[in-house]
């Protein structure tokens, strides 16, 4: 057993709130003062990279400013349908358009054109996949993994009344050897 008169004072073990008080400021400045140092911008690189620029792709053209390859006499044309995505694998996208003259009664035909733009031109048309010679009109209209697909909706004969087309046929788009491939899509099966 230890003598008590052996064991030194311990007064200074006991904390006081004016020690609280005094670590609670050192904790507040050493934390203030982390705030203001900041380390330098990183600049790390892989040994014999090349500085590169990264830039965006430019947005898709928008077809209010092409002039599309319709006649339409006295009316204006009109885009149907819409649709962007990258179609030939260069990273920018392009837009596929469905437009007809603005009709006022009937499904007149449409044409469907792919339309770019270059990194110093306007938008303008680069590829017409329906003519409306062709006498077609567009259901739908979408660009999904490159491809283009459309449902385009025709006649069986020239009775056939002009508001109700009786035919109907999916098709696809596709990028390959520098144009636009087109092949039939099967048909949905009906439940």
């Amino acid at each position: 057993m230890q003598n008590s008169a052996a064991v030194p004072d311990l007064a200074h073990t006991h904390a006081r709130p004016v020690h609280w008080l005094a670590t609670a400021t050192a904790m507040a400045a050493v934390v203030a003062a982390a705030g203001f140092v900041q380390p330098d911008a990183a600049t790390a690189s892989q040994q014999g990279s090349e500085s590169r620029t990264v830039t965006a792709p430019a947005p898709a053209p928008d077809p209010a400013g092409v002039e599309l390859p319709l006649e339409c006499g006295a009316v204006e044309s009109v885009v149907t349908r819409r649709a962007t995505g990258d179609l030939d694998g260069d990273g920018s996208p392009e837009t596929v358009v469905a437009a007809r003259c603005d009709a006022g009664s009937g499904t007149p035909p449409s044409g469907v054109y792919v339309l770019a733009a270059g990194r110093d031109t306007a938008a303008r048309v680069v590829a017409t996949l329906v003519q409306p010679a062709e006498k077609l009109s567009v259901g739908s209209l979408a660009v999904r993994d490159g491809a283009i697909t459309a449902t385009l909706l025709g006649y069986s004969s020239p009775d056939v009344p002009s508001c109700c087309p009786d035919k109907r046929e999916s098709v696809e788009w596709r990028w390959q050897g520098g144009k636009f491939v087109r092949s039939a899509q099967p048909a949905a099966r009906s439940m």
